[in-house]
Parts: structure tokens; sequence; C-alpha cells
């Protein structure tokens, strides 16, 4: 027992904190974010999807704006669409996403009125005339009797300023001061309005808010359903047209008064939800702590049908699109800054979110996170947390990870199912986390199996990987073996050019010396870029990358290897000649494709290593280097594969042992490393090239001649210059498609 009580401690401390985040008196900011990523996974798990037809967005639009004109359009013209709405195209309902704040002075009729009360105000003609055009020009008197007797609610919104200056007129409440005495409900409250002029406002059926309630990472996933202003209380935009739809019931609070949950907290008020009643039953809508509903979003923007208007005001929308349908005005247009980020997008219009929250009310289908479900989270932790606490050290390591799953797939199920069939959202972070903290405080004393492990990656893969790759793969130990596989990985050859001549002037000490020197610069270089060193034949050096680790850059980092391996070769070289040895010079090839790559050998000895086609090839190109007098040499899959080195194509070939041909490439440098002042050197050495293949040899030969002019010291250019000095004692004939032929390898 006394081995297990730091865990015991440990894991009662875990639950603690945990348990306070639950019962909110702190809040932890990861777990709130993991609750919302929890909450939104689902929302974008089970939205319906589909467009619902009911309600259609009526869209000030870019093509609005292009057409009719920048916003705000004049009233005389807004008159007019309301006209076409209720007599032409016959909408049900009208619910308008933008406030009418400021009077329309673009008739000019103030400055009208202005002179008939100064300079002409004696002249009864322009009285006469002004009395008879106040009609036609009142374009706000106008827009106002468009509304008149007509279903229109009008949209307006709260704020906080510090002056708590208003503007406009707002709708009598929906609920009056006091309803809620005595209880204590976090509403939100404001102590500023803006909202429309008073005419619109009394000739208008009604009118809501259309504040949303963004939560703390900024998304909007509620809005308050009643919001408090000086003590009264004023209903949603949404709300109320949904209860114009239903004839304009009362609006009444729906108290929780009993249960387990709601009364075991004296803070708790019991308002769950709102309701209205009628003849066909009570339509409840689910709020929470702030009187706030759930968005229902049916799926991403364009879950509605949207029309812009400007095809309404030319009449071009057809009538059947619109007649009997919940009509909603609003934006899209960025300008007009109505775009919300959401769940379901970072610029989601505000006018859809009144659009799925009608839609979810209507069909019963809002979701329901009562205030009580804090009581349920402390329970669920209490319950999950004792279990695990006390099971989990008696267990061994299988029988502990299948509780600790069994236990996260119980909460996350249950989770799900409230969630789908009862509507209820419930907090699943702090549970979650529970379950994982606690079992990988554990899992944490198995470390030493880890150790194990690890001595035993780097016995078996030391000899030919980097540490930092050995390190990386016993981390995950089950993912790698020395079993034989089919991969793509690229394979590099390099050897020394002359060694035997070199070996036989050094003594065996300094040759041995000398070996060492070379072969660890080599080797440091290739593990450096990530390679795996199959072995050591001689003076030469066989690696390969992307195993036994993936490597998806595996072409990229054996290129750079080749590259580095020259640059150490004359750091190498500068120390050699200083003690009176050789200089040496290498040749290094490469190439990319499907080979065998494990553990092969016979039960004497094995050796992780490569097979194939590919493999052949490699070591073809390192020996085709001095035939080009190049120093690397790379396959036409290696010179695909990299995107960001220089190549020159060297030339088309057939190698010992493959009917097909190959192109061949030297890397000359890294794009961001290559000397620029080589680039028409390198524009010449293609266009020779051409003309080479071309059988142009008079053209291909001047063009050698000033490539050797740049370069007198690139044995390349001299190779071309007398091969086709030779085809032109032995043409290769018309039928030549420019491949060279090696027979040897």
């Amino acid at each position: 027992m006394n081995q297990n009580t730091l865990r015991y401690g440990i894991g009662l401390l875990f639950l603690l904190i945990l348990l306070g985040h639950a019962a909110r008196l702190y809040q932890i900011p990861v777990l709130g974010n993991l609750d919302h990523i929890a909450y939104d996974t689902k929302l974008s798990l089970t939205m319906p999807g589909g467009i619902d037809d009911r309600v259609v967005i009526l869209d000030i639009d870019e093509k609005s704006l292009a057409e009719v004109g920048r916003w705000p359009w004049g009233r005389e013209r807004l008159a007019v669409l309301m006209d076409l709405l209720f007599d032409r195209y016959g909408v049900s309902l009208l619910g308008v996403d933008v406030v009418f704040a400021e009077p329309d002075t673009s008739s000019g009729l103030p400055a009208l009125e202005g002179l008939a009360q100064g300079v002409l105000a004696d002249n009864a003609d322009f009285r006469a005339s002004l009395d008879a055009l106040r009609p036609q020009l009142d374009y706000d008197q106008r827009f106002a009797a468009s509304l008149k007797n007509r279903p229109v609610l009008l949209g307006y919104y709260f704020g906080n300023r510090d002056d708590g200056l208003n503007s406009g007129a707002l709708p009598e409440p929906v609920l009056p001061a006091g309803t809620f005495r005595g209880r204590n409900i976090a509403f939100a409250t404001f102590n500023s309005f803006g909202a429309n002029l008073p005419r619109f406002q009394q000739e208008a059926l009604g009118a809501g808010h259309f504040n949303p309630l963004p939560d703390f990472d900024g998304l909007n996933r509620r809005v308050p359903m009643l919001v408090e202003h000086k003590g009264a209380y004023y209903e949603s935009l949404s709300l109320a047209i949904v209860r114009t739809l239903l004839g304009s019931p009362k609006l009444a609070p729906g108290y929780a008064e009993s249960g387990f949950f709601s009364t075991s907290s004296r803070d708790y008020a019991g308002l769950e939800w709102l309701e209205m009643p009628t003849s066909k039953g009570t339509l409840r809508v689910p709020v929470d702590e702030n009187v706030a509903a759930l968005i229902p979003y049916r799926g991403l923007q364009g879950s509605f049908a949207y029309h812009s208007l400007a095809d309404v005001l030319a009449g071009r929308t057809p009538v059947d699109a619109l007649k009997g349908r919940i009509a909603l005005l609003g934006t899209t247009a960025p300008g007009l800054l109505d775009l919300r980020a959401t769940p379901v997008g970072s610029t989601y219009p505000g006018v859809e979110i009144h659009a799925n929250l009608i839609a979810g009310m209507l069909d019963g289908r809002i979701k329901h996170r009562p205030q009580y479900v804090t009581g349920f989270d402390v329970v669920v932790l209490l319950v999950i947390g004792g279990l695990l606490i006390w099971s989990l050290p008696r267990l061994s390591p299988q029988y502990a990870t299948l509780l600790a799953g069994g236990a996260l797939l119980a909460l996350v199920g249950m989770n799900f199912a409230f969630w789908h069939f009862a509507d209820f959202v419930l907090p699943l972070a702090a549970s979650v986390l529970l379950v994982v903290g606690i079992y990988a405080l554990n899992m944490s004393y198995g470390y030493f199996f880890e150790s194990r492990s690890k001595r035993q990656f780097t016995r078996m893969f030391g000899q030919y990987v980097p540490p930092e790759l050995v390190e990386e793969m016993s981390r995950n130990p089950e993912h790698y073996s020395m079993e034989g596989r089919n991969a793509e990985l690229t394979v590099l050859f390099s050897d020394i050019r002359g060694f035997t001549s070199i070996s036989e002037g050094l003594e065996p000490k300094q040759l041995t010396q000398l070996m060492n020197d070379y072969l660890g610069a080599m080797t440091a270089v290739i593990q450096d870029q990530r390679g795996t060193l199959d072995k050591y034949i001689g003076d030469a050096i066989m690696a390969f990358w992307g195993a036994p680790v993936d490597d998806p850059e595996h072409a990229r980092h054996a290129v750079a290897a080749a590259l580095r391996m020259h640059a150490a070769l004359a750091d190498l070289n500068r120390s050699l000649m200083a003690r009176g040895w050789p200089e040496l010079k290498i040749g290094v090839g490469l190439n990319t494709g499907p080979m065998t790559v494990g553990d092969m050998g016979s039960p004497v000895r094995k050796a992780y290593t490569v097979m194939g086609d590919a493999v052949n090839l490699a070591s073809r190109l390192e020996g085709l280097t001095k035939q080009y007098g190049v120093g690397v040499l790379v396959g036409e899959a290696t010179r695909r594969a990299v995107k960001d080195v220089v190549f020159r194509e060297i030339d088309r070939v057939r190698v010992k042992g493959k009917d097909e041909p190959v192109s061949i490439f030297e890397p000359l440098a890294f794009e961001s490393e290559f000397d620029r002042s080589r680039v028409e050197e390198l524009k010449l050495w293609n266009l020779a090239l051409r003309q080479f293949r071309g059988q142009e040899w008079d053209q291909a030969e001047l063009t050698l001649f000033n490539l050797q002019r740049i370069a007198p010291d690139c044995g390349l250019y001299r190779l071309y210059a007398e091969q086709i000095a030779d085809y032109r004692r032995h043409p290769p004939g018309k039928d030549w498609d420019g491949v060279r032929t090696f027979e040897t390898k």
C-alpha cells in the first residue's frame, strides 16, 4: 500500500483541482477551450444539412451595392421594396437585420423647408409647391407608410456606452421590470441602445434586438433571448419573429423548481426555458444561465436560400421563391460589417444566425444547457475519479489501459447520447482530462520498461542510424522492426577515385588513419542529414534514406548529403595535404525508387540493408561519375523529387543490366546557394546538349568551345567535344536516340 500512496495523493489533488473548475469556483481556460472544441465537434457531426425553404434571406450583397448603390439606400427605394415584398412576392413576414437610425435627407426636403422658412418665406407660390411635393419628398414618411399594417419586425441593438447615449425608439419590453424579482439570473445587461426612428418603430409590427453573446474564444454559439435594460426585458429578433408567427402569445418564463440538481445550489435560479402557449400546445425555448439559446446551426453558410436584393428590386426573383416564406433582410457584404465568427465558419452572416434560430425554435431542436449541469459534472468527476484513483494502481498495465479506455468511451458515449437523444449539452473536458491524467500518472511508473526499450533500440539500430533517430524510434517502438518490407527510398554510393594507387603509397598505419579520418567525416555528414549507414566496402560507403524512420524528404536529404560530402572532403584534404598525404577525390551516385529494406543475411551474420534495381542503378551512377568528370550523379526519380536544387542534365544512358535508358543529372547547389554567375554557363550547356542530340555537330562544337573558355578545367565539356569528333568519324545514324550505352559496371 505504501508504494501507491504517492499515486493516491497526486490523483486526489488532481481531482480536487478539476472539481473546483467544474463547480465554477474558478475557471481553467484550457478546459473551457476543450469544452468548446467538443461542442463544435458534436455540432459538426450532427448538423442536419440541406436547405430549409421556410426562411429566405434577402441579401444586401456586393451585387446589390454595385447595381443599386452604396448603403444606406434612399428610403423611397425601401418603400418600393416593402410594396414588392408583400404585394408582388407575398412574403408572410419580414424581419429586418439592419437599423434605420437616422433621417433620410437625400430628397433635399430639409433644404427646401429651410428656404420656405427663410429667404422664400413670403413666396406663396413656392410654399404651395412645396406643400404639394412634400408627400413625394418625405422619403421617411413614405417608408413608414409602407410598414403600416404589414408584418414587419425591425432590428436594433443594445450597448454599454460610457455616456449612456441612445438613438431611436425602443419597442415595448416583452416582459416588464420586476418579472424576475428575487431570482439570481445573469441577464446580459445594457445601458444604451441604437434603435430605429420613432415613426418607423411606431408603424412596424414590432422589433427585436440582434445582439450576439460571443464566448471567450470569440465564436458565436448562442444568442440572448432576453436582455435587461433599465430593469425591463427585451426579446431577440428571432424570438420576436417566432412569437409573431405563433400569433403573438404572451411570453412566460419556465422554471424547474424541483429535482436533484435544481435544489442542490442556493444560487440556482431555476429559469430553464421561455414558453409561448399556442392553440397546438406550448412551445418551449431552452435557455442557459444567461437566458441565451444555443444556435442550432443547420450547416455551413447557405443552409437557407439567399436572394440578392438587386434581383428582388428588379423583379428577376421568381415569385414562388419568396411567396409564403419568412423573409430576413440582412447583408453578406464585407463592408457592412455583419460577418461573425462561428463554429461553422469564420465569416458567417449574422442574418443567417437569426434564420437558424427561427428554424430551430419552430422545430423544437434548440439544445439545452441548463445551469444545473454544473452539479452533473461534479458528480461525474467524483464517481469516475474515485473509481480510477482507487483501481488503477492495483491493476496491471493491460487492465489499467482497458479500464481507463472503457471509462473514456463511456464518458464520450454518454455525453454524445445526451446530446443526440435528449438535446442536452453536458461538459466533457474536465472528466476526459481526469481519466487521461490519472492514467498517465499511473503509467509513468512504466518508465523503466520504456528505458529498457530504448536500450534495445540503441543496440539494434545504433550502428546504422543517428542517435536522434534512435531516440525518435524508441518513442513508438511498436512501429519499427527490422523485418523486410518494400518502400520507396533513396540510396547513395560513394567511392574514392584511384584508391589503389593511394593505398600503395602509404604505410599501413597511415592508411588506417587516413581511412578513419575519411570515413568518420563522411559518416558524420550522412547522419547529420538523417541517413542510415548501410556498410563500408573498403573505401566505398553505402547509405540510404527513408528507413527505418519514414522521411518524406528522403531524396532531398540524400542530395544534401552528397553535396555536403564534397564540402567536407575539401576541408579534410587540407588536413591530409598538410601531413604530406595525397589529396582524395570521390564520386557519389544517388538514386530514388522502390526497393526492399530489412535485416538480411545468414544465421551467422546479418545486416540492415537495401536491395533492388533502384539500388543497382545508384551503384552504376557512382561508377559513371569518373566517366563524366563530375562529383555527383543522380537518377531521374531523384531529380523529380527534389525541387530546390539546381541540377545540370548530364546525359541519357543505358547502363549494364538495364534495357531502358535513364536520364542522369548532376546537382550543382541548392538554389539559395547557387552562384548566379554560372547561370549563363548552365544555359549554354543546355543549348549544347540539345545541339548534340540533334546531331548539329558544328553548332555543338562551337557552344562547347565557348563553355571550355568559361570553365577550362571541366572534364564534361572535353568529353562531349571528343565524342563529337568520334561521331564525325563514325556517325551514330539518323535513328540515334541520343542515348549512350555502357557495357561495364
